[in-house]
């Protein structure tokens, strides 16, 4: 049996008692980010802001589509799929990121650190794929409306929420027994706000090549092509918008796709800026607490404008939200 001694003190680190068995710690240390352990209190505002405003969007976007049955319809049930994977997305990582920044370093048993390991990259996988299903919906709309009706179903849209469920259990569950395989003997200071995947293989003293080629190779092949198929569907939409007639359609066009188009590039670049920095950062020299910080932004921005790029800027939704609050006053 070995121990290491450790305690937290808002930001202070002393001596308490943590055992482990083997060589697998029974606790993390999250750190935050470092570097910036001083300013983290104010770097908490505008995180927390952004926690606040996205669980209460989302939240809105939910409850209008769930309450009106006339929007129960292919796109409507998307946005309501992003905006329930948004609220878990937010809430698995953000009140334990905020704990940090107000206390301190902070403690993660290792079962609480692989759940939150498997939320964030679940959440990732069918954020990434519901946002595939509104591309392709769009698609259908504009460039096959004829046949809209026929393709997007109710039973289709059932087993599109199924499979993106199923599609992220079975692609993360791999690397997290990919973890447990590891033995951790060197320490258990994690320099992030969150568990994650090769934030904690890093630590193990055993080879790590197996975890990050799964890692590496699973991304390419869901997300990366997701968002190959997500380029295409809107490079199909675009060059259908170019042959509007009208010029005010095409205006109203290319204004709801420009901001689609711009909240998907911040989801991916910011996510694939964060994944490829843990594997090939050092070969760059990139600062850590960028890594961290744009990590920390990765799951909160997005869940932040969704609901405004696809929720208040949806006619029917604004409509809808405005009525709540007439009625209320």
């Amino acid at each position: 049996m070995f121990s290491v001694f450790l305690l937290i003190d808002f930001g202070h680190l002393s001596v308490t008692k943590l055992n482990y068995s083997s060589t697998r710690f029974t606790s993390f240390l999250l750190t935050g980010v470092p570097g910036l352990e001083d300013f983290q209190i104010w770097i908490s505002i505008p995180f927390s802001f952004m926690y606040f405003l996205a669980v209460i969007g989302n939240g809105l976007v939910i409850a209008v589509v769930a309450s009106d049955r006339s929007l129960h319809e292919p796109m409507y049930l998307f946005l309501t799929m992003l905006a329930l994977n948004d609220v878990l997305l937010c809430t698995a990582t953000v009140p334990k990121m905020l704990l940090i920044f107000w206390q301190g370093p902070s403690l993660s048993t290792f079962a609480a650190c692989l759940t939150q390991m498997f939320l964030v990259h679940a959440l990732f996988l069918s954020e990434s794929a519901v946002l595939l299903a509104m591309a392709f919906d769009r698609y259908v709309a504009i460039c096959a409306p004829l046949h809209y009706a026929t393709l997007l179903t109710g039973s289709l849209i059932g087993k599109v929420g199924l499979a993106l469920v199923a599609r992220s259990v079975v692609v993360v569950t791999p690397g997290v027994l990919l973890i447990l395989r590891l033995h951790f003997c060197r320490s258990n200071v994690i320099h992030h706000t969150y568990c994650e995947n090769m934030g904690i293989a890093k630590l193990a003293c055993n080879s790590i090549t197996l975890n990050s080629i799964y890692g590496l190779t699973a991304a390419l092949l869901t997300t990366g092509l997701d968002c190959i198929f997500i380029s295409l569907s809107y490079w199909l939409i675009l060059r259908t918008v170019f042959q509007l007639p009208s010029r005010e359609a095409r205006k109203k066009a290319f204004g709801t796709c420009g901001a689609h188009i711009c909240v998907i590039l911040t989801f991916y670049t910011l996510a694939f800026f964060s994944f490829f920095t843990h594997r090939f950062g050092h070969h760059v020299n990139i600062p850590r607490y960028i890594h961290i910080l744009l990590a920390n932004l990765y799951v909160v921005v997005p869940p932040r404008l969704n609901p405004v790029i696809y929720g208040v800027r949806t006619k029917q939704i604004r409509e809808r939200v405005v009525r709540i609050f007439v009625k209320k006053e």
